[in-house]
């Protein structure tokens, strides 16, 4: 069977005048985001909400994007979104005056197997020159670093899958840097790996 053509978009997303820009990721919604999602999605105010895929019921995108402007890619359960690609390049830049991206991100769904990037999905994001890769799919929250490139999983906020987390992502741009977090969507805390102690 013939591999699927992926549809590919790029956008900007130009920082606030400070110098910062505030990213919300979510994904694997699948028709049924958390009670709690927008509350706590809405609180942290983001620039955009980027969404992984595995949307489900295209109306999660219209809720989403009566918090934010929603930049969104198909998932594999996506086949009722033939208008959204498959994969979408971000650039991040200083200003409309200043096109050259300070971060380029590739948003994919399915982006790792383990820890580890794809291989398709590393040399796509070292043909595009993309310093990060965010991704969905196996609901697994990660953050980590593979070939030189910064992978982030957001997690799942849709109905919880085995025993996983329901948390989302946060990318915070700043002149100091890119600081990525998860947050637990049940509570509004910051989330982090449980430590297993013997």
């Amino acid at each position: 069977m013939a591999a699927r053509r992926l549809a590919k978009m790029a956008r900007r997303l130009t920082l606030r005048p400070d110098g910062s820009l505030r990213l919300v990721v979510v994904a694997d919604t699948h028709s049924q985001p958390h009670p709690r999602a927008a509350e706590y999605l809405a609180a942290r105010a983001p620039d955009a909400i980027l969404h992984a895929g595995d949307i489900g019921d295209l109306g999660v995108l219209d809720q989403l994007s009566g918090i934010a402007p929603v930049l969104a890619i198909r998932g594999n359960i996506d086949v009722r979104a033939p208008d959204l690609p498959d994969v979408l390049t971000l650039d991040l830049v200083r200003s409309a005056e200043d096109p050259q991206p300070l971060l380029r991100m590739l948003l994919v769904h399915i982006g790792v197997h383990g820890p580890k990037l794809r291989a398709e999905v590393a040399a796509m994001a070292r043909a595009q020159g993309a310093q990060a890769v965010v991704c969905g799919h196996s609901h697994v929250p990660f953050l980590g670093r593979d070939r030189g490139i910064t992978v982030f999983n957001p997690g799942s906020i849709g109905p919880r899958r085995f025993h996983l987390p329901i948390v989302f992502g946060t990318i915070d741009v700043t002149p100091a840097g890119l600081r990525l977090a998860h947050v637990d969507c049940e509570t509004g805390a910051p989330w982090t790996p449980r430590k297993i102690t013997h």
